[in-house]
């Protein structure tokens, strides 16, 4: 695997956003998310926003609109994306109109979309579906997820890929199946076909992925933007510390996005308190959450990445 990798990149590092809750879970803490997305945009991370870590399945459109206009706010016209979620249930038709009302919203207020798979979306001619939605936006990302993250998460194969790379707005894509080997496909293909496009690693369990020609849209790096920035600028520079670093920071990955992955956000809290960045760890109603075993784990980890409180 020597020959794949490629040394001193620049890598474009995108943090998924955790959204906090408070009052048990019943709110949504609207302070800690913006304190939160003003340190990500200080490390040097671009923010997504109403993603997976945001839970944005769980949000209704009033909140995923005030998620996208307090993150206007704060982005003051700087780059930052945004899912574009749609809700379906097993049998439901491609809904191009609501997807289109998502990319509106994302788009007015300043955002890149990302479009979240839906079991309309991923089902028929996929690349068809992507291409209708691609003349109302100047640019969006793909988006392959598996489904150990939501059920209407679906990885294509490499043709569908290969399918969406000639979509001139599709600049990028996310994937999210956790294996390396598909990943790497995906790696090839592009360098052959369109070597402009950015292909994110979404596998929170082998972040180095970005050794090998990807870059990120990670919820792990949203557990520590400053300490992923410090990570790329490492291999940028081509310091070895980097692996070391890159280690402490998979352990972490390890230990939360261990089954039920989607508890990983719970985790994400856990620790955003251990840093008092957060000022508790609710989620909402019916989210998985870690026992509280995990918190002594979770400093031990802080402490070797000797993070700031």
């Amino acid at each position: 695997m020597h020959e794949r990798i490629r040394p001193r990149r620049e890598i474009d590092g995108i943090s998924a956003v955790l959204l906090p809750w408070t009052d048990g879970g019943r709110a949504i803490d609207w302070s800690g998310f913006e304190r939160h997305l003003t340190r990500t945009l200080d490390a040097g991370l671009t923010p997504a926003v109403n993603m997976d870590t945001g839970y944005v399945q769980l949000l209704d459109e009033a909140q995923r609109l005030e998620v996208l206009d307090r993150t206007k706010g704060i982005v003051g016209g700087g780059r930052f994306i945004a899912g574009a979620w749609v809700a379906d249930a097993e049998g439901d038709a491609f809904a191009p109109d609501r997807y289109r009302a998502e990319l509106a919203a994302i788009t007015a207020a300043g955002g890149t979309p990302i479009l979240f798979p839906s079991r309309g979306l991923t089902s028929g001619d996929v690349v068809a579906n992507h291409a209708a939605l691609a003349t109302d936006v100047d640019a969006f990302l793909a988006f392959e997820l598996g489904p150990a993250f939501t059920p209407a998460g679906k990885v294509y194969d490499l043709d569908t890929f290969a399918g969406l790379l000639d979509i001139p707005q599709c600049v990028g894509a996310k994937h999210s199946s956790l294996q390396r080997q598909l990943e790497w496909d995906r790696l090839a293909l592009r360098d052959q076909v369109r070597p402009d496009f950015r292909l994110y690693t979404g596998n929170d369990l082998a972040i180095d992925m970005v050794m090998y020609g990807s870059d990120y849209l990670l919820g792990l790096s949203s557990f520590a933007p400053d300490a992923f920035a410090r990570r790329d600028a490492m291999w940028a520079a081509g310091d070895p510390d980097f692996y070391e670093l890159n280690d402490t920071l998979q352990y972490l990955g390890r230990l939360a996005f261990r089954p039920p992955v989607p508890a990983y956000k719970h985790s994400a809290a856990q620790f955003l308190v251990l840093r008092r960045w957060l000022d508790g760890d609710a989620t909402p109603p019916g989210a998985p959450r870690r026992p509280d075993s995990d918190v002594p784990l979770l400093a031990d980890i802080a402490a070797v990445l000797g993070l700031p409180r």
